[in-house]
């Protein structure tokens, strides 16, 4: 029986179009550097590929650079922050903002900058939300970054980054600002890096029903010109010169394809979220399971419930059983059974953290499969407090 998949914000389900494409381009072998013509074909795929996520991110014109293929949303932000950082490094400005709950694929990049003389601001997101006031007063002159995920991958937190990159440029005029975006993209709203204020944004494949192993950072032509990010693998030149290494033309072409498929339907797939969020939430109500819902603004395809003094590898294991996919917080960090900082930062006891489940949907999920979930909880409960 084909399990009931809630891990959407670990990763996602090949989408036909995509797996369609990537075998097309894995028999196209030349390389795109090339000039023959297996070569120029390869190089066409790639052109396509970055056209389809310029066109998601509304990008009208694409300079040479602004979309950069990376080997996941990890390697982007790595991109991101030390090509900024270190195209600043000899200079006065040294501070760095970012949040209390950013993915480790920031934050770990924030404490080796730290390791190299950089200041990093960690500014509460409590109960979901950027505390504006802690911000404010966080930025001076000497500020040359900020740095805040768009959506939060365990909470399904959605700040509120035009606000925050706004008041970032009125009292930090010289400020970069970065987003990984990875749970937000196509997922949660519409939106441009013009629109929320960015400089640059991450983005992954695996997260939008693309093969994993494909990344890529939008750049603002800007900062190309004024050389105020740098590459951080160097090599042979490609991608601009801004990341090395002979590009994944099988995976950059299926993330295309995955994107062309999912960005004209995005308006649908919100409105599907929304509805199976609500009816998951009604269906816990009324019994003894806590839906972490965040005071402001949230993305609809990602929950985290606290579990009634039931530890949240118990559940995984019970559902696991039972045919269902949930996880226990970022599947990045899950094996390294750590409590999860991003909770802690929303406001959750340690407790409270280790008894979490995080839900995160797909367009594919279906209302049978929220009720099969609704009624397994409410099975695991029951048991699992009375053999406690």
């Amino acid at each position: 029986m084909q399990p009931i998949y809630f891990d959407n914000s670990a990763t996602t389900a090949l989408l036909p179009e995509a797996r369609q494409k990537m075998l097309e381009a894995i028999d196209c072998y030349g390389n795109p550097s090339s000039y023959h013509q297996l070569g120029r074909k390869s190089a066409a795929m790639l052109t396509e590929a970055r056209e389809a996520i310029a066109r998601s991110l509304g990008l009208r014109r694409l300079t040479p650079g602004e979309i950069v293929f990376t080997s996941c949303g990890s390697e982007a932000n790595t991109l991101a922050l030390f090509g900024t950082a270190h195209a600043k490094a000899r200079r006065t400005a040294n501070r760095i903002v970012t949040t209390d709950s950013e993915h480790p694929a920031v934050e770990n990049v924030m404490r080796e900058l730290e390791r190299e003389g950089f200041e990093v601001v960690r500014i509460s997101t409590r109960g979901g939300a950027l505390d504006m006031a802690q911000l404010d007063a966080a930025l001076n002159d000497r500020v040359f970054m900020i740095s805040m995920m768009l959506v939060n991958n365990e909470t399904g937190a959605l700040y509120d980054l035009k606000t925050a990159f706004s008041l970032a440029r009125v009292r930090s005029p010289q400020v970069i600002t970065h987003t990984d975006a990875v749970q937000g993209y196509l997922k949660c709203r519409r939106f441009t890096p013009a629109s929320i204020g960015a400089d640059l944004v991450t983005i992954s494949a695996h997260k939008v029903h693309g093969p994993k192993g494909v990344g890529a950072l939008y750049i603002n032509p800007t900062l190309l010109k004024a050389k105020q990010i740098v590459p951080w693998l160097h090599g042979g030149g490609q991608e601009n010169g801004l990341r090395s290494g002979t590009e994944n033309i099988p995976g950059i072409a299926a993330f295309g394809a995955a994107v062309d498929a999912l960005y004209p339907k995005m308006d649908d797939y919100i409105a599907h979220f929304e509805y199976l969020h609500e009816r998951l939430v009604k269906g816990l109500h009324a019994f003894d399971i806590e839906v972490k819902q965040p005071t402001g603004a949230y993305a609809p395809h990602i929950l985290n419930l606290t579990l009634p003094n039931i530890k949240s590898e118990v559940m995984l294991h019970f559902l696991d059983a039972r045919g269902i996919c949930v996880s226990a917080g970022s599947a990045c960090s899950t094996r390294s059974r750590h409590i999860s900082s991003a909770l802690l930062a929303f406001g959750a006891t340690e407790r409270e953290a280790d008894c979490s489940l995080r839900v995160s949907l797909c367009p594919d999920n279906t209302e049978e499969d929220v009720d099969k979930l609704i009624e397994a909880l409410h099975e695991g409960v029951s048991s699992l407090i009375r053999i406690r």
